[in-house]
């Protein structure tokens, strides 16, 4: 695909999340992402074949860590990078998928969610595992810990939908996560 479909995708993504934290997954339709878009069905289907697929792709985007661990950057650093977009994840409810996820996990699509779940579990062990063989955080059970940073961040984002989060407990979460990786 070229540069030109590329930024016409990163388009349909960006406009199609803003709609799915809106509304949830089930009453989004392609329609509403042609007015959001400014794209013709046809030129929107040039694309997708439907909100599933625009969905399930948005949920599919990782953090870039593993690049990032491979260039040898510095593990602190690139937590404090996922800390900060977790952190504003929690803060801003208008920005959370978490209705739109759980409409959609409840439509069959379980398997995608357990091979969601899987990839970042890996991203976080991979990403502690690193960091602790840089001597930047601690000697913990990367297992335990990419379950207990996986589920606090969850259901933290979850709750940000019914329940009005200030800013210390987002930070507080970060401050968590920190105390128990560095030294």
């Amino acid at each position: 695909m070229g540069n030109k479909a590329e930024k016409t995708k990163e388009h349909i993504k960006k406009e199609a999340y803003r709609l799915f934290a809106e509304k949830g997954f089930k009453e989004v339709t392609m329609t509403d992402i042609c007015n959001k878009t400014g794209l013709s069905r046809g030129g929107l289907y040039r694309y997708y074949s439907g909100t599933d697929a625009i969905f399930s792709e948005i949920l599919s985007e990782e953090y870039a860590s593993a690049e990032r661990i491979l260039s040898g950057e510095s593990a602190r650093l690139i937590l404090e990078d996922m800390l900060k977009i977790i952190m504003f994840e929690i803060m801003d409810k208008e920005q959370s998928l978490s209705l739109a996820i759980y409409e959609y996990a409840n439509l069959g699509n379980e398997d995608f969610f357990v091979q969601i779940h899987e990839n970042a579990k890996k991203r976080w062990i991979d990403l502690l595992e690193y960091g602790i063989k840089t001597g930047e955080f601690k000697n913990v059970n990367p297992k335990q810990a990419a379950d207990l940073i996986l589920y606090y961040y969850q259901g933290l984002r979850m709750w940000s939908r019914v329940i009005p989060f200030e800013k210390s407990e987002a930070e507080y979460y970060a401050d968590t996560i920190r105390r128990m990786l560095y030294l």
